[in-house]
């Protein structure tokens, strides 16, 4: 379903933020028989809003198939990183609202229960709402009951009826996903306590343009938010952000506080003010910033291609680390394939002996690094840098080197 106008203000959408050209959806991973068949490539073409800035993508293929098809690649409990993250949340939210055996937690994109999980073991209920009947079905396992369901005005009336009104109501890296930004929004409305707080997380537009982590757009991604932008949309809702935290996650990411409108207990912290103005003052304001973002782009692409090409004519081998959504964009736009790069690894086996979509690099367990010894490891999910060298200092070892391709290319003996 292509749409050429805004999905939150409607307006129709005319200026580029950044023309990746074509690619797969980012976590359509191939099987070996799957090689010799035609594959879908997308525009993935991020257009910006003149009206209310907010930066999104086309819709060409739907959220069904893209999460809910029964084959969803994509778990959260692979990264301890991430889970530690997600604890440290866990303990703060319970601190800090003083959640009980009487609260209601539900998460939005629950996933596999990596979050949840947390607020089990405090004794506090919990409700996940997770599209993807495969990945759900892991978290149903570990005891959290999950909605296989897509969230919006539908799931929050049924949510209300079969369950409760949240108390506190969560999304981590889930709004992005949204294709109806209105709908789901609205949801929330419904489906939050009267005095219910809602924290959703997601990658800060400012870090994506200031940091050139253009690879950070696929087709999951339907809209990259600015505090600005994502306030209005909330505020359109009657839902009001009274918080805001700048968080490391993935490359930069915001958490928002929200309350309903009408809810006076909770006071607008002075990081709101602060974070507006830093966007302000950022050119978040200014549609040029926007319209500028894709020279940077450009240069990236020649630099990550210059150093391939300069290695591989050396006679060096070069393995990637990690399958993620972020390396199949970058790799496709770069036309980086298995001229370049032999394999890659992944501690996800749900994407070990499958391929890259796009370029079919094929996937391995991290041990196959160890057996081969490549000269270099290109770490595709850069946000994890710190933690992927630490797991494979090994590499070292036989003279390996770590390359990481954003924000520029970085090598690290």
């Amino acid at each position: 379903m292509q749409r050429s106008s805004c999905r939150f203000c409607n307006a129709s959408l005319q200026h580029t933020f950044a023309n990746l050209g074509g690619s797969p959806i980012s976590n359509d991973y191939l099987t070996q028989n799957q090689l010799q068949q035609a594959e879908k490539f997308y525009p993935l073409h991020a257009y910006v809003c003149h009206k209310c800035l907010l930066v999104q993508l086309e819709e060409f293929e739907s959220p069904d198939h893209i999460f809910g098809d029964g084959d969803y690649a994509y778990f959260s409990s692979y990264s301890d990183n991430w889970l530690r993250h997600c604890k440290t949340y866990t303990d703060q939210m319970i601190e800090r609202f003083k959640l009980d055996k009487n609260s209601l937690a539900v998460e939005i994109a629950s996933n596999d229960g990596y979050l949840l999980q947390y607020f089990v073991e405090k004794g506090i209920p919990v409700l996940g709402i997770e599209p993807a009947p495969n990945v759900a079905a892991v978290a149903q396992k570990k005891g959290i009951p999950s909605l296989v369901k897509f969230f919006g005005v539908e799931t929050a009336k049924d949510l209300v009826t079969e369950y409760k009104k949240a108390d506190l109501l969560l999304g981590n890296n889930v709004l992005a996903h949204v294709p109806d930004l209105n709908d789901f929004v609205a949801g929330m409305k419904i489906a939050l306590a009267s005095q219910g707080i809602i924290t959703v997380e997601f990658p800060h537009l400012l870090k994506l343009i200031q940091n050139n982590q253009f690879d950070t757009i696929y087709h999951e991604h339907f809209s990259y938010f600015s505090f600005l932008a994502v306030e209005k949309i909330f505020a359109h809702h009657d839902l009001r952000l009274f918080d805001v935290e700048e968080l490391s996650t993935h490359g930069g990411s915001l958490r928002i506080y929200g309350c309903h409108m009408e809810d006076t207990t909770h006071i607008t912290t002075e990081r709101v003010d602060l974070l507006k103005q830093t966007e302000i003052e950022a050119g978040l304001t200014d549609i040029q910033t926007y319209l500028n973002f894709e020279d940077h782009i450009k240069s990236t692409k020649r630099k990550l291609l210059h150093f391939l090409i300069e290695a591989k004519a050396q006679g060096k081998t070069i393995a990637g680390y990690g399958a993620p959504a972020k390396g199949n964009t970058l790799l496709n736009y770069c036309g980086i394939g298995t001229d370049f790069i032999d394999y890659t690894v992944d501690r996800n086996p749900h994407k070990q002996s499958l391929f890259l979509p796009g370029t079919h690099i094929p996937i391995f367990a991290p041990d196959h690094i160890f057996e081969t010894k490549p000269d270099y490891v290109l770490i595709l999910p850069w946000n994890l840098k710190d933690e992927i060298m630490t797991q494979m200092e090994g590499v070292r070892e036989w003279g390996g080197k770590f390359v990481i391709p954003i924000p520029e290319v970085e090598v690290h003996a």
